[in-house]
């Protein structure tokens, strides 16, 4: 399965919303995310699991 690359584009209470290449958006729980995201961050989702690419 191919690496997913989105855009935290705003963190809104529990859920950060995130961004597609494709401009589509996914709301995503924040307990499922890396606990140090910020607005803005590129994430990648691969093998089950969310990382900052820095």
């Amino acid at each position: 399965m191919e690496p997913i690359v989105y855009h935290v584009r705003r963190i809104d209470g529990d859920y950060a919303v995130l961004t597609d290449v494709d401009g589509e958006d996914n709301p995503v729980a924040m307990a499922l995310l890396p606990i140090d995201i910020q607005e803005g961050d590129r994430i990648i989702w691969e093998n089950w699991s969310y990382r900052v690419e820095k």
